[in-house]
């Protein structure tokens, strides 16, 4: 039931949604940047977000950050990534209604961010932050990501759900297992953004 005095909310994970993911060739890894230089958001992001903020929606990265918990990056490097999205951002007229991330890992290589903790998506801890901060109706809200760990946290949260992918066979074989089903497939946000206010 939607609670009248409540508003709604899209949480996003943020690497691979917001801003693409970078190839180290050195590891053989795909992963989040490491270093301001390396951000870039994907395409239409901007656009999607003013889709959403229009249409009454407040816009909300979740998104784990291990990195510096695994001793990829300094507090200063994340620091300044997040400085750059946000400047990104603004050079198109888009402003954040919030970020919330999880700094934490249960097998971090730093003490003080090795933790299971309850911020850590799946878990949905963030996310009821967020909604506690900004009163939002969780039921009326959607969580989009990339990955399952994403449609987890947006299931255990009550939220809808929308996956970024598109194909993706041994994603989908883990969401089957899981017993997860995002209500929607899209490639990028601003075609998320587009199916779900269609909705509206």
């Amino acid at each position: 039931m939607r609670l009248s005095n409540r508003t709604k909310a899209v949480f996003l994970d943020r690497d691979g949604v917001v801003n693409e993911l970078v190839y180290f060739p050195e590891q053989g890894i795909i992963d989040s940047p490491f270093i301001a230089g390396q951000f870039r958001l994907c395409r239409g992001v901007p656009r999607a977000i003013k889709k959403f903020q229009r249409a009454g929606y407040k816009v909300i990265i979740v998104s784990n950050q291990p990195g510096i918990a695994k001793g990829h990056m300094t507090l200063k490097d994340f620091k300044q990534i997040t400085n750059t999205m946000n400047t990104q951002l603004c050079a198109e007229d888009v402003l954040l209604d919030g970020e919330y991330y999880c700094l934490h890992h249960p097998e971090a290589r730093i003490a003080r961010y090795r933790a299971d903790c309850a911020c850590r998506k799946p878990k949905p801890g963030l996310i009821y932050q967020a909604a506690r901060d900004m009163e939002i109706d969780v039921a009326e809200s959607w969580f989009i990501g990339d990955n399952l760990t994403d449609m987890l946290a947006g299931r255990n949260a009550g939220c809808h759900t929308l996956l970024i992918a598109r194909m993706h066979c041994e994603l989908c074989h883990l969401m089957y297992n899981e017993g997860v089903k995002p209500e929607a497939i899209k490639p990028d946000l601003l075609a998320a953004a587009d199916y779900i206010l269609r909705g509206e």
